[in-house]
C-alpha cells in the first residue's frame, strides 16, 4: 500500500520516539496520536526506566493525548506505532476509541493486530478501527532488530 507524505510524516516521528527508547537501552517502539494533523500524544517504551510493564509506547502516547484533549476518548484520532501493538496496548486503543492505527512492523510473539491475535478487526467490539500495517516496515524492522543484536551480544552501540 502507498501512504502519503503526511502518514508517513508521522511515522517517522514515531521512528524518532523508537530511537530516544534505544538510545534509553528501552525495546525501540515508539508511538504518536495525531489530531487535525497535528501530534497530540508521543511515547516510546519505558519499561525498564520506570520499572513498569504497561509503559508500552502506545500507553503512554494515548494518555498524553487524552490529558491534551481533557478527554478519554480519541474518536477522531489516529496512532502511528513502530511495532504491532500488544494485547495491553490493543484493549487500551479499543477503550480510547482511537480510529486509525497505522504500524510498522508485525510482532509475532505478542502481536494483536494480526500476527498472534487480532483484537481490533476480531468485530466483537462496538469499535470500528482501520488499521494500516507495514508504513515504513524496513526502518522499523531494522532498529528492532539492532536492538535485539545489541542486547544478544552484551553491546551498547548502534
Amino acid at each position: 500500500m502507498l501512504f502519503d507524505k503526511n502518514t508517513r510524516k508521522f511515522m517517522q516521528e514515531a521512528l524518532k520516539e523508537a530511537q530516544k527508547a534505544f538510545f534509553e537501552d528501552e525495546v525501540p517502539i515508539g508511538a504518536v496520536v495525531v489530531y487535525e494533523g497535528k501530534i497530540i500524544g508521543r511515547g516510546h517504551n519505558q519499561t525498564e526506566r520506570l520499572k513498569d510493564a504497561t509503559a508500552h509506547a502506545e500507553m503512554i502516547a494515548i494518555t498524553a493525548a487524552e490529558n491534551y484533549l481533557e478527554k478519554k476518548f480519541l474518536n477522531d484520532c489516529e496512532l502511528y506505532v513502530t511495532a504491532e501493538p500488544c494485547v495491553m496496548c490493543s484493549g487500551a486503543i479499543l477503550l480510547s476509541r482511537i480510529k486509525k492505527i497505522y504500524f510498522g512492523t508485525f510482532e509475532p510473539k505478542f502481536g494483536a493486530v494480526g500476527s498472534l491475535y487480532n483484537l481490533i478487526e476480531a468485530n466483537k467490539y462496538n469499535r470500528d478501527v482501520e488499521v494500516y500495517s507495514r508504513l515504513l516496515e524496513e526502518e522499523c524492522k531494522s532498529l528492532l532488530q539492532k536492538y535485539f543484536e545489541r542486547m544478544r551480544n552484551g553491546k551498547n552501540e548502534i
